[in-house]
């Protein structure tokens, strides 16, 4: 039996999506983020030495990071419409595009919100000023720019492409949605209908609802 190991409001939503659209049977095991925190509980580190989610396990295998829990999903138990070849055209936009989610997107989101953080981070007075202006500068003349440099990339793709292999989803949009849907947190989205449609495009699937319903929402962190 897989279990999915859950944090709240996490990555592993979309795991349990995946696991969803596969039809796959599989149990979930609940786990809160402490509130002052808002990190993992230390029983994740009975599961994996990170402490972190997604991790699942099948059996007496354990894995953990969402890319390599997707992959190994798709091929161990995904049928062939979620088996995209390597000589199929899609595949290395599939591949691309599951690598980039958490390698080259999330990074800047990660880092927004820490800088957006700073400025209402507990400190002495004195430095608050300090504080302001080094959070406003990196927000402004580094994050942002970027941001929408990468965003503005994503918005041509989808305005040209279904899904982000095609015209069925792939582990590519499992693994895109979650920093997507941060970003709908941290962005303006309002001139970016592709991204806005593909999002709809997620929510609106049967597997994702069922998803929701069975791990809880996912209220991204602004």
């Amino acid at each position: 039996m897989i279990t999915v190991h859950h944090l709240e409001n996490s990555r592993s939503l979309r795991i349990v999506w995946l696991l969803e659209e596969l039809e796959l049977d599989y149990q979930i095991r609940h786990y809160d983020r402490d509130r002052k925190t808002m990190l993992a509980p230390a029983e994740l580190k009975a599961i994996h030495p990170l402490g972190k989610s997604p991790v699942i396990t099948d059996g007496e295998t354990t894995i953990a990071e969402s890319g390599a829990i997707i992959e190994y999903l798709i091929q161990r138990y995904g049928t062939a419409d979620w088996q995209i070849a390597a000589e199929d055209p899609r595949w290395l936009q599939e591949r691309y595009w599951l690598h980039y989610a958490e390698g080259s997107l999330m990074p800047l989101l990660v880092m927004k919100l820490i800088f957006g953080r700073i400025p209402k981070a507990p400190m002495p007075f004195f430095a608050k000023p300090i504080a302001r202006s080094i959070s406003s500068k990196v927000t402004g003349t580094l994050l942002d720019p970027q941001l929408q440099n990468h965003l503005g990339v994503i918005e041509k793709h989808l305005a040209e492409h279904t899904w982000f292999a095609g015209e069925a989803p792939s582990c590519a949009d499992i693994q895109m949605s979650f920093p997507l849907q941060a970003a709908s947190a941290r962005a303006d989205l309002s001139e970016l209908p592709a991204i806005q449609r593909f999002l709809t495009q997620v929510e609106n699937r049967p597997a994702w609802q069922r998803a929701v319903e069975k791990a809880g929402p996912l209220i991204p962190l602004g």
